[in-house]
């Protein structure tokens, strides 16, 4: 019977991917002391840390070097599984650590951390994000400019990369812009002036991949808090449910939040660019496409 009525749940809800993955600020008081929980901290301007303040514990992440691969000329590819082990254990975090994520940019930077973590394998039930970031905790709690001191080293193990939560850009050329795959939806995550070419930034090309359609993810989130469900899900209509979905953004965040408020509407099938707009739109050879549709001019054809 339980069984009955866990898959009678999941038709009504969808999966029940991380559903408590999303803290308040009261949740974090009532457990800023437990030793097992490792606060990080993701701020857009990491200098912030020390100049504006942190969460008392909170331990700074920078969000390029920590976050990227830094052997590379595009720096926000995905870090390797060692790479980023050796500064999840630097941060003190161990296998049966609690990790609370926040940022001060609507949890798009914490969401490319949750990303990393699920990607690598660490066990999500055990990762939060704090909805509202700095200005929830901020509102009726302090603040502090002093550095927490260097935690001792942690020992968490993580897996190889999990081959169904990312893809390549030959794939993405094969399956989006060459066959036209109706199993695949390619999302761009950025604001519209990038997506259609009227601001370049972070590139070389104006523009976006052809067949990309444009969700701005940021548009799902409100004074640093997310949106409710039913404004997501209206905000990702256009996307069907059962279409494998391939996100990428400019920078390599706002994807990740993309993937976090997708999974968590219940999209079983979501996989991020690792490069994203910042490898595919500096190589001058890769084709794309300005203007407000996914195709047009040789694309349209």
């Amino acid at each position: 019977m339980n069984k009955v009525i866990a898959l009678l749940l999941i038709c009504l809800t969808g999966p029940l991917w991380a559903a408590d993955f999303l803290v308040d600020a009261d949740w974090l008081s009532e457990r800023i002391d437990d030793d097992k929980l490792v606060i990080l901290e993701v701020r857009y301007h990491p200098h912030r840390y020390y100049t504006v303040g942190h969460m008392p514990g909170a331990i700074q992440v920078q969000r390029f070097k920590d976050l990227g691969d830094n052997q590379v000329a595009t720096l926000m590819r995905f870090p390797s599984r060692q790479a980023f082990e050796q500064t999840l254990r630097r941060w003190g975090v161990n296998d049966d650590s609690t990790l609370l994520l926040y940022d001060d940019s609507s949890t798009a930077l914490a969401a490319r951390l949750y990303y990393l973590l699920e990607l690598y394998g660490f066990n999500m039930a055990q990762v939060k994000i704090l909805n509202g970031g700095t200005l929830d905790w901020a509102a009726f709690e302090e603040l502090t400019q002093e550095p927490t001191p260097t935690p001792t080293p942690g020992t968490v193990t993580l897996k190889q990369a999990n081959p169904e939560l990312f893809v390549e850009w030959p794939q993405v050329y094969d399956d989006v812009v060459s066959r036209r795959d109706p199993a695949v939806v390619l999302l761009d995550a950025r604001p519209k002036d990038m997506y259609t070419g009227k601001v370049i930034r972070h590139s070389i090309m104006a523009g976006h991949i052809p067949g990309a359609i444009n969700v701005v993810s940021l548009d799902g989130t409100s004074s640093q808090k997310w949106k409710s469900d039913a404004e997501l899900a209206a905000m990702y209509q256009a996307i069907p449910k059962d279409k494998r979905i391939y996100a990428y953004c400019h920078d390599g965040f706002r994807m990740g939040l993309a993937y976090v408020q997708l999974k968590h509407l219940g999209y079983t099938d979501v996989r991020l660019y690792n490069g994203g707009w910042s490898h595919w739109g500096n190589q001058l050879t890769l084709p794309v496409v300005e203007g407000e549709q996914p195709y047009s001019g040789d694309f349209d054809l």
